[in-house]
């Protein structure tokens, strides 16, 4: 069953959160991004290809989508107690499900750096395929859903994550998870 979602842009520490919370709370997890990610992949694009085709052709974000909301709203021993994605706040707030809606903050610089250590490269490059890949993201949710992922409107809790390590994210969560 549903315990929480996370959410947060790319580079905000969201998988490696939901990792530790796996880790500690002995949870299991669907990772949004990672669906995405396959896909691009099985379709032998990059994630910007496959956001550009995702604008195109919105009927492949609402299957993923719908996949997600699916997930949510199983009840069954072999659900996910974490669901994480860029939507999945929304998608639990659209659905009435109360359960803790959470966003990681993070400024771009940070953000980028993150990426960097992850999957190496140029920290200005990166921080410029970011915002590129942010407006493609925006222009696409906005279209499909008339909505913006950072929007406060489906959070319960937003931490600010741009000096906290990822230890110190997890204390924050489990902190508002016992709330």
């Amino acid at each position: 069953m549903l315990k929480v979602t996370i959410s947060g842009h790319p580079g905000s520490g969201t998988s490696t959160l939901v990792s530790l919370l796996c880790e500690t709370k002995g949870w299991s997890s669907l990772n949004g991004g990672e669906l995405f990610r396959q896909e691009a992949k099985r379709r032998n694009m990059s994630l910007s290809d496959f956001g550009q085709l995702c604008k195109e052709d919105l009927e492949v974000d609402r299957q993923l989508d719908a996949l997600l909301k699916e997930e949510m709203m199983r009840t069954d021993d072999e659900a996910s107690s974490i669901i994480e994605s860029r939507l999945s706040g929304w998608w639990a707030y659209k659905l009435g499900l109360s359960t803790p809606r959470i966003w990681l903050e993070v400024d771009d610089i940070e953000r980028a750096k993150r990426v960097q250590a992850r999957e190496g490269g140029d920290l200005n490059s990166i921080i410029e395929a970011n915002k590129q890949r942010s407006k493609v993201d925006e222009q696409r949710f906005d279209e499909l859903y008339g909505l913006l992922p950072q929007q406060t409107e489906p959070y319960t809790h937003i931490i600010n994550a741009s000096d906290l390590n990822p230890q110190e994210v997890l204390a924050s969560v489990l902190d508002i998870l016992e709330e």
